[in-house]
C-alpha cells in the first residue's frame, strides 16, 4: 500500500521546483475579456536604453566559470538534452540568444540582444506554481534596484488572460515579453520553467539559475555575485 502513495508524491515534489507542461487552454471568452483590459505590465520601449541611474558596481568576487549551456542554431528546432538542471547551472559569458519577441503591451518587437543591462530575465508562466511564488520577489527587485538593474519577464507558453491575471493579482509591473513558441527555452536548452538569466551591461549571460522559486535574499545575492550590484535593502 505504500508504493502507490509514494508514486503520487513524485509529481507533487517536481512541481515545487519546476514546471514542464501547462494545463488546459483558457476558454476563448476569458481571452476576449483579457484583451479588453489595459496591460498591468510596463511598456518595453525603454529596454534598449541604459538604466537611468546606473551606479558603480560593488566589489565582489568574480562569478565561477561554469560550463555554458549550448545554444541552438535554430530556435524552432527541438532542443537536445541540455546540461543538468538545478542550482549551479550557469554561463560563462555567452550573449543572449539572437531572438526577437513581442511585448505584452504591443508595439515594436524587442531583440533580446538589444536589451541594455545589467538585466535579470525571468522566464515564467501563470500555470507554473514556482513561477507564481517567485514573481512578487522579482517585482520588489525591480523597485529596489531601479536605475541599477532592470527586470524583464518572458511569459512562455501561456494564455494572455492567465498572464494578465497574474500581473493584476500579484502587482507585477515590470516589462514582459511573450514567447509562445518556447524559443528562449530551446535556445538555452531548458524544458522546465522558471529559470532566470543574469545578464551584464555588455549583454553577456553571467549566470543561468534553475534552482526553483527565488526569494528576496537569494535574488539579491545572485545579483551581487554575478552582476556586481548591491541591491538596497
Amino acid at each position: 500500500m505504500r508504493r502507490p502513495t509514494a508514486l503520487l508524491l513524485v509529481p507533487l515534489l517536481l512541481a515545487v521546483v519546476a514546471c514542464t507542461a501547462e494545463p488546459e487552454t483558457t476558454a476563448p471568452t476569458r481571452e476576449s475579456a483579457a484583451a479588453g483590459r489595459p496591460s498591468p505590465f510596463e511598456d518595453c520601449a525603454a529596454l534598449t536604453t541604459a538604466p537611468v541611474q546606473a551606479t558603480a558596481p560593488v566589489q565582489a568576487t568574480a562569478p565561477a566559470q561554469a560550463t555554458a549551456p549550448a545554444q541552438a542554431d535554430n530556435p524552432a528546432a527541438p532542443a537536445d538534452a541540455g546540461p543538468p538542471t538545478g542550482a549551479g547551472s550557469g554561463s560563462s559569458g555567452e550573449l543572449l540568444p539572437e531572438l526577437t519577441l513581442t511585448c505584452f503591451t504591443g508595439g515594436a518587437p524587442v531583440a533580446l540582444r538589444d536589451i541594455r543591462g545589467p538585466v535579470v530575465v525571468n522566464v515564467w508562466a501563470s500555470w507554473c506554481p514556482p513561477c507564481r511564488k517567485e514573481l512578487p520577489a522579482f517585482q520588489r527587485l525591480s523597485e529596489r534596484a531601479a536605475g541599477q538593474v532592470r527586470v524583464v519577464g518572458v511569459n512562455a507558453r501561456d494564455s494572455r488572460s492567465g498572464a494578465q491575471a497574474i500581473g493584476e493579482d500579484f502587482g507585477v509591473r515590470f516589462p514582459t515579453l511573450v514567447d509562445q513558441g518556447e524559443a528562449v527555452q530551446r535556445a538555452v536548452r531548458r524544458t522546465a520553467i522558471p529559470f532566470t538569466l543574469f545578464v551584464d551591461a555588455q549583454g553577456r549571460v553571467r549566470h543561468l539559475d534553475t534552482s526553483g522559486a527565488l526569494d528576496d535574499a537569494r535574488l539579491a545575492d545572485l545579483v551581487r555575485r554575478h552582476l556586481d550590484v548591491a541591491v538596497p535593502a
